[in-house]
């Protein structure tokens, strides 16, 4: 059913609505069939076409009312005579059925409907009064008293139809409707949603449809709201505007330099580079505290040094408006981080002299803490096992590099140290290595690593050496009987650091623990703090029946098994040496 045309009663769609269907355009609509009936019993004139009949619907159906059934036959009384149509002659005896609805016969003079309840009437056959006619003009209808309505004049009726070129065509652009919509929607700050009531005159004949109007309601179109096109123009011009603001500086950062100051800078500041800062973090560190001038600077200058990504974590002491290069320059080579390296073969009394000196103290103050808090550093339970070890500690303050800190203290350190030194010697199993190697505890397989670190001069040689003691250390062998004869014994025995320490009668004479001229075995304990590579020889040392070394020049390091054969070697390096 259609909203279009309909009165106050129950009428089905009318054939004559444009809406209907295309039947033909010849200046009028085509007719299908009868008209409905509209306030009474009519009759309309029919074109010549293949007779088709319809059926009205029983009782009950909600095409005819039962009222409008009776009030038909009671003005067209049954049996009426018509004339006989000239088109059509021929009778049609047989009946045609139409559903349930009743039956019809067409006798060739008029038919005679069956309405299903007992009663007949008969509708005429009509010629067409159009026929060189004014399509639009009144006709009279024949056979009925009365005139018939005007279909097009009655403000519940349909439009008048138009030439199917001019079917369907609308006025104005979907998208204009439904921007003009937008826009009103947005002013009225969405009062006028869907259906609601946003419209203007408050009709809601749309059907819920947000306020929009059919061209056939009899609506004007709305028109574009100039407020609506202004706010739209500043949206747009502020979009356009901040994506090239944004684009503008975009392209600025990633194509042009970097901003950066010029110069090795003035002044001193204090810088902490955390573990596992990238070159960007610590390039906003650095511009954060005054250093650099940009983070992408300092990213350029790192990433330009061979060296820039060997950066370590720390605390640094740098100047104040220094270039992106100098800064660099400055953290690669360690020169101005505020940091201690503990070297491999450093002992104990040169850590705590560094310590004291980069923590600003007075000399001594750290050996007292040491001697102090040894048992409280954290130490392992193999640690002090001879009661001649000079030095607790001795050993365990692991070589390598420790941030200094504000709150840096001596205690803190020689912990931090002592703790490098338990994870480096368990992650090595020393406990389960030194029975292998022939050893009575762990400690004296890091006393053989200090050994090996103070006797080797050069880290290609630490292999042999590390063979060297533990050959001297097996009690049948006949060409040291036991004896190390390290000078590097004496000298920490001694605190010193020198290549002529005395003669080998006078050296056996001296009575101390650590003297390897005099007692058998390995000292009563490190004589150094041993690196990585110090341990690992001493616990992978390379097959061989060497007895004696002597390190002739830094690439060259003499080996024998003879003592005759060391003697000549040492000749040699005597000769290098000039004397």
């Amino acid at each position: 059913m259609t909203e279009y045309g309909r009165g106050p009663g129950p009428e089905p769609w009318h054939p004559e609505d444009p809406q209907y269907g295309d039947q033909g355009w010849t200046g009028h609509e085509a007719q299908q069939g009868q008209m409905p009936y509209v306030g009474g019993p009519q009759q309309y004139q029919q074109e010549p076409q293949p007779q088709q009949v319809y059926y009205p619907q029983q009782q009950g159906q909600d095409q005819y009312s039962q009222a409008q059934q009776m009030q038909y036959q009671q003005q067209m009384p049954y049996p009426q005579q018509v004339q006989q149509h000239p088109q059509h002659p021929q009778q049609h005896p047989h009946p045609q059925t139409y559903g349930d609805q009743g039956q019809a016969w067409d006798t060739g003079q008029h038919q005679v409907w069956d309405t299903g309840q007992g009663q007949y009437a008969a509708v005429p056959q009509a010629v067409d009064p159009y026929a060189g006619a004014d399509p639009y003009a009144q006709q009279q209808a024949s056979g009925y008293p009365g005139e018939a309505p005007d279909l097009y004049g009655t403000p519940e009726a349909f439009p008048p139809p138009r030439p199917p070129s001019m079917r369907h065509l609308q006025t104005e652009e979907p998208w204009q409707e439904e921007e003009d919509a937008a826009a009103d929607s947005f002013l009225a700050g969405g009062a006028g949603g869907s259906g609601g009531d946003g419209d203007d005159d408050g009709d809601g004949d749309d059907g819920g449809r947000g306020g929009r109007r059919s061209g056939r309601s009899g609506g004007k179109p709305k028109k574009r709201s100039g407020m609506a096109c202004l706010i739209a123009a500043v949206v747009i011009v502020g979009v356009v505007g901040g994506g090239g603001y944004y684009g503008y500086s975009y392209l600025k950062d990633k194509f042009s330099a970097a901003e950066d100051f010029a110069g090795e800078g003035t002044g001193s500041v204090t810088v902490d580079i955390p573990k596992g800062a990238g070159t960007g973090e610590m390039g906003r560190i650095l511009k954060a505290a005054g250093v650099v001038k940009s983070a992408g600077a300092f990213v350029a200058a790192a990433a330009a040094n061979p060296k820039g990504n060997a950066i370590h974590a720390g605390s640094y002491t740098m100047k104040e408006h220094m270039s992106a290069q100098a800064a660099v320059t400055l953290m690669v080579n360690g020169a101005g981080m505020n940091a201690l390296d503990v070297i491999p073969g450093w002992r104990n009394v040169q850590v705590y002299e560094a310590i004291d000196q980069r923590l600003k103290l007075s000399p001594g103050t750290t050996k007292g803490v040491a001697a102090k808090e040894a048992k409280n550093l954290g130490l392992p339970d193999w640690a002090n096992t001879n009661k001649d070890i000079k030095d607790p500690l001795e050993g365990f303050l692991y070589p390598a590099r420790y941030d200094l800190s504000k709150n840096a203290t001596p205690q803190l350190l020689l912990k931090q140290m002592v703790g490098k030194a338990n994870e480096a010697y368990g992650n090595a199993d020393l406990k389960g290595q030194a029975a292998k190697l022939g050893l009575s505890n762990p400690l004296q397989l890091v006393t053989v690593a200090s050994l090996v670190q103070a006797e080797g001069k050069y880290q290609h040689d630490f292999d042999k050496i590390s063979r060297v003691v533990y050959n001297r250390l097996k009690p049948g062998n006949t060409e040291t009987y036991g004896l190390l004869d390290f000078d590097s014994t004496i000298n920490y025995m001694k605190g010193q650091s020198t290549l002529d320490v005395g003669s080998v009668d006078e050296l056996r004479k001296l009575d101390d623990p650590y003297n390897t001229y005099k007692i058998k075995g390995l000292p009563a304990g490190p004589i150094g703090n041993p690196g990585p590579d110090a341990l690992k020889s001493a616990l992978n040392p390379e097959p061989g029946p060497w007895y004696y070394f002597v390190s002739v020049n830094e690439d060259k390091t003499l080996f024998a098994v003879t003592n005759a054969e060391h003697n000549r070697n040492r000749e040699e390096y005597e000769k290098g040496r000039g004397q």
